[in-house]
């Protein structure tokens, strides 16, 4: 098994067998992100098992603004007073049902925090934001540091600085 995570390529990858059970991410998957891609809404990477190019788990990540007021006061008062500020938005995550259980979840997590780390250099951005569907999904994100927004608890954010110390962690 070599796993690989790559930008969609719509001529290369199998996605019509991805399935994870929540119809949203199943549909976006097999008809919306190839044109999101085209149309530069969102970019979509997914993780393939190498020389096979069917698609195991997929994410997306955009460009987002977020709310200051929205945020942890402790976090907001080190940011300038602009009422909207720049940030990442990770937009979708799921593993197909076969492979769940085996941390791919993990994996495409700690890349897409990686990747976002490494453009917030050339593109601003205080914080990687995610919305979760569910309780297990909002304690996946919690379990990796993710706050949960002051009115909105199912969608959480991480600050860049905490990214890139959990980066340094990892060691990448």
């Amino acid at each position: 098994m070599v796993l690989k995570i790559n930008l969609l390529d719509s001529h290369k990858h199998i996605r019509l067998s991805f399935y994870c059970g929540e119809k949203s991410l199943d549909n976006y998957i097999h008809k919306q992100a190839s044109q999101d891609v085209k149309k530069r809404v969102s970019t979509v990477f997914v993780l393939t098992d190498d020389p096979q190019m069917n698609v195991l788990a997929y994410y997306t990540l955009s460009a987002y603004t977020v709310n200051v007021t929205a945020l942890e006061e402790s976090f907001a008062k080190q940011l300038p007073r602009y009422p909207v500020l720049p940030a990442t938005l990770l937009g979708r995550l799921a593993v197909d049902n076969d492979h769940k259980g085996k941390r791919l979840g993990e994996l495409l997590l700690i890349d897409a925090l990686k990747k976002s780390l490494d453009t917030a250099i050339q593109v601003a951005s205080l914080a990687v934001i995610a919305e979760a569907l569910d309780e297990r999904a909002l304690s996946f994100y919690i379990k990796y540091g993710f706050r949960q927004f002051n009115q909105e608890p199912m969608k959480l954010y991480l600050p860049m600085k905490s990214i890139e110390e959990l980066c340094q962690n990892l060691g990448i």
